[in-house]
């Protein structure tokens, strides 16, 4: 009864010793793979390759206060909006381009929802 029982603990360690030599033979085999492809990569771009701003200068970012765009209505229920005849974004420009300013006596923040001027 103790040998096989040692016999069954030998088995185990030889198992376990073999099952990790091949987790580091796999870890080995992937880091040296990644090496290889890191040195076949393409060298990185010298200082005069580098993007350079235009002749122009930096693009400035353009601001404009936006209105939704509401979804048309169907004149019958039976009636049904294709694809095509939708908006093609969810906002539109606004008439009104003047900043919106806080006022006292208003809410604090802009669409928080609160009662606002009352």
């Amino acid at each position: 009864m103790y040998e096989l029982a040692s016999a069954n603990t030998l088995l185990s360690a030889i198992g376990a010793f073999a099952g990790g030599m091949v987790i580091a033979g796999a870890l080995i085999w992937i880091v040296r793979g990644g090496i290889r492809v890191r040195r076949e990569e393409l060298p990185t771009p010298s200082p005069e390759e580098q993007p350079r701003l235009p002749d122009t200068g930096p693009v400035r970012e353009e601001r404009e206060m936006r209105d939704p765009d509401e979804m048309p209505v169907a004149t019958n229920e039976s009636e049904r909006m294709y694809p095509y005849e939708l908006h093609h974004s969810g906002s539109k420009r606004s008439e009104n381009q003047e900043p919106r300013h806080w006022r006292p006596g208003s809410s604090g923040g802009f669409g928080s929802g609160g009662p606002g001027r009352t």
